[in-house]
């Protein structure tokens, strides 16, 4: 690849026509960086997630991406940012990613005047959530907040996610979680994210994430969990008769993000986002804490 593509980039993904999404680092040459370096790299980009091309062959693209404090098998939204900067290179249309949780197909296209990026998870998978209890009282909710028409569980879609859903927008707008506990249960348990969400409607979820596990209060926009999400619902039947939905992502922190989700077939789950350049690492989402 040109030299040029060893500095490090800033994408914004999922972002909504107000702006929003949720800023990512893409290294589009990381081939000549070893593991130390790429933590470092991202430690000092500071966003939640970061990603690094480490190969490429023809529109196939190996890519590792690092939170940071450590290595995780996929991220959503830093795939959505990459696959943006490299079209803008190389023009929209098809690309493979090799991903450590697997191949992920990803297409770009313009749409009204942006480039927006479809990826297609694994083949999703879902469990129970025995952990219920412990993590209710360290989010300080009840089983009282919970919706009782929406089953919660854990899901996965290239990495693990709980689910639990808010009886009220209210209830998930107002979120003071123990941060040090929740941190410590993720961990524990290989969590990603936290996926707390409401459903206004079959066609619209509103969504929030705590990453406590990787040292961030909240992700506004979280394309691995949206693809998780989408596998769970089709699991329980619970998906419109298209299968397409929504996700709302950031607007409890000033950060509108929009993920569209189709979860329709068996196979991976199909989500979407635009994504755009940063400025400047001043435009950045400052550290949360």
């Amino acid at each position: 690849m040109p030299t040029h593509r060893t500095q490090p980039l800033r994408y914004s993904a999922f972002t909504s026509p107000s702006g929003g999404g949720n800023p990512a680092g893409v290294l589009l040459d990381a081939s000549a960086l070893d593991d130390t370096a790429m933590l470092r790299v991202a430690a000092e980009l500071g966003y939640s997630e970061s990603a690094f091309v480490t190969s490429h062959d023809g529109r196939s693209f190996g890519i590792r991406y690092f939170t940071p404090e450590a290595e995780i098998d996929f991220c959503g939204h830093a795939t959505v940012a990459t696959a943006v900067a490299l079209a803008e290179r190389e023009g929209a249309g098809d690309f493979v990613f090799r991903t450590r949780a697997g191949d992920i197909p990803v297409s770009v296209a313009v749409s009204s005047g942006e480039l927006v990026a479809t990826l297609t998870s694994v083949v999703p998978r879902t469990t129970e959530l025995e952990d219920r209890d412990r993590l209710l009282e360290l989010l300080r909710w009840s089983s009282d907040d919970l919706d009782p028409d929406l089953p919660d569980g854990l899901a996965f879609a290239g990495v693990w996610h709980p689910i639990l859903w808010a009886a009220t927008r209210e209830r998930l707008a107002d979120l003071d979680y123990d941060f040090a506990g929740l941190r410590a249960l993720m961990r524990e348990r290989g969590w990603a994210t936290v996926s707390l969400l409401h459903r206004e409607s079959e066609t619209l979820v509103h969504a929030r994430n705590p990453f406590a596990g990787s040292g961030v209060v909240e992700d506004p926009a979280t394309g691995a969990a949206a693809a998780a999400v989408g596998g769970f619902l089709r699991e329980h039947g619970l998906l419109p008769p298209d299968a397409r939905f929504t996700i709302r992502q950031g607007d409890d922190m000033e950060r509108p993000s929009v993920l569209e989700v189709d979860a329709g077939g068996d196979a991976g789950i199909r989500v979407t986002g635009a994504a755009h350049e940063i400025g400047s690492p001043a435009s950045a989402v400052p550290p949360a804490g």
